[in-house]
């Protein structure tokens, strides 16, 4: 960590704010595995999160000596243990992650183990570039213990090319995706192959318009399967306008929902997906969605994620569901059909630039644009909160 942040965290309009808090865990690298012995210092240059990963990138110092670089990846094991245990097994003391890093010419893939660490109480393993020590020196012995083929501290040789080197800025989004041991813990029994769990980030998928002239089209669907980690620091957008938009026809709903057109020549709307994998955190996606005159986004619910619309353009009708915000007890009330979970008692609402939509996981929502000559037009975004 920078120093200098010692002499600002302090400071009344640095509290007010809380802009440069730091968790000892991400930055001061006391927890990392080589810290054991005190010959050895981290030198963490960049932490990524996402969902209940963090990947750090950086250098390690011997004896005030730099010996190599490193990527370190951590991993809590939320839903690879509920997976696990829906199959009546238990995580053990070590899983396996599939990391892939990116190079300009594609892709490297390499499978590493990772080993429980309880002073993280998380799965962890650090992949350097080189194990050998500098030159007339040695390894300390609680280190060296960790080290190897397999071990906390690895070497992967797939990986050496892209750690090497003074800049590790060549390492810009690594994919991870993690699976069960294929040894049952604690029987020691092999798990089949077919019956190994993976967490994949849900069998993830984006979008992406493959067939921009085709709504609905599978081929705009595409299947990911992996956690997208990016170290890129910054985007500038100077125009979402050219973002090609994948369209939708009749988006969620279904017959008998309002606004649902049989011929599927009408009632289709467009989505710009501005961000998607490049997200940390729980963060799912952040796009841009315009609603053409008289077309609806169908009424729907998400279980587990929470959601905002802020309208920047036109004017329309937005539906909450009936209990979901007391505030509008005295709101008009309709009955509507919500996209597969049928017919519910929803709040019928006038919404127009500035307007705001926010609903928890389970709040029902829609809109639709009353107009006949202007696009409605609002920007969202979605997170796992459960």
């Amino acid at each position: 960590m920078d120093p200098r942040f010692n002499d600002i965290v302090d400071r009344p309009e640095n509290k007010i704010f809380q802009v440069v808090f730091f968790p000892d865990r991400v930055y001061h690298a006391q927890y990392l595995n080589a810290t054991r012995s005190v010959r050895y210092r981290y030198n963490v240059q960049e932490v990524r999160g996402k969902a209940d990963i963090n990947v750090l990138k950086g250098e390690v110092y011997l004896d005030g000596i730099k010996l190599c670089n490193f990527l370190r990846i951590e991993y809590r094991g939320t839903r690879l243990g509920e997976l696990s245990r829906e199959k009546l097994r238990f995580l053990g003391p070590d899983i396996l992650a599939e990391v892939g890093i990116q190079k300009d010419d594609g892709w490297i893939w390499a499978s590493v183990r990772m080993h429980y660490c309880p002073w993280i109480r998380a799965y962890q393993v650090e992949l350097w570039e080189t194990l050998e020590p500098p030159r007339n020196r040695r390894h300390d012995y609680q280190v060296l213990d960790l080290m190897g083929f397999g071990g906390s501290i690895t070497r992967e040789p797939k990986f050496a090319d892209l750690l090497k080197g003074a800049d590790l800025k060549q390492i810009k989004r690594v994919k991870l995706a993690f699976r069960e041991n294929d040894i049952n813990y604690p029987s020691g029994a092999t798990i089949n192959k077919g019956e190994v769990q993976w967490d994949n980030f849900f069998s993830r998928n984006i979008q992406v318009p493959n067939k921009p002239n085709e709504p609905s089209s599978p081929e705009n669907t595409v299947e990911d399967k992996n956690y997208d980690i990016y170290f890129q620091r910054g985007w500038f957008i100077k125009d979402v306008g050219q973002i090609t938009p994948v369209k939708y026809v009749n988006g969620m709903m279904e017959p008998p929902s309002r606004g649902f057109d049989e011929t599927k020549q009408k009632n289709i709307i467009e989505m710009r997906w501005v961000f998607q994998q490049e997200f940390g955190g729980p963060v799912v996606f952040f796009h841009e969605v315009t609603i053409p005159p008289g077309t609806y986004e169908g009424v729907h619910q998400h279980i587990g994620s929470e959601e905002l619309y802020f309208i920047v353009e036109g004017e329309g009708e937005a539906y909450l569901g009936k209990d979901d915000d007391p505030s509008l007890a005295d709101v008009k009330l309709e009955q509507d059909h919500i996209f597969g979970i049928g017919t519910k008692d929803v709040r019928v609402l006038d919404v127009g630039p500035r307007s705001v939509i926010f609903t928890k996981s389970g709040g029902i929502h829609g809109i639709r644009n009353k107009s006949k000559t202007k696009d409605l037009r609002f920007v969202a975004f979605l997170y796992h909160s459960a």
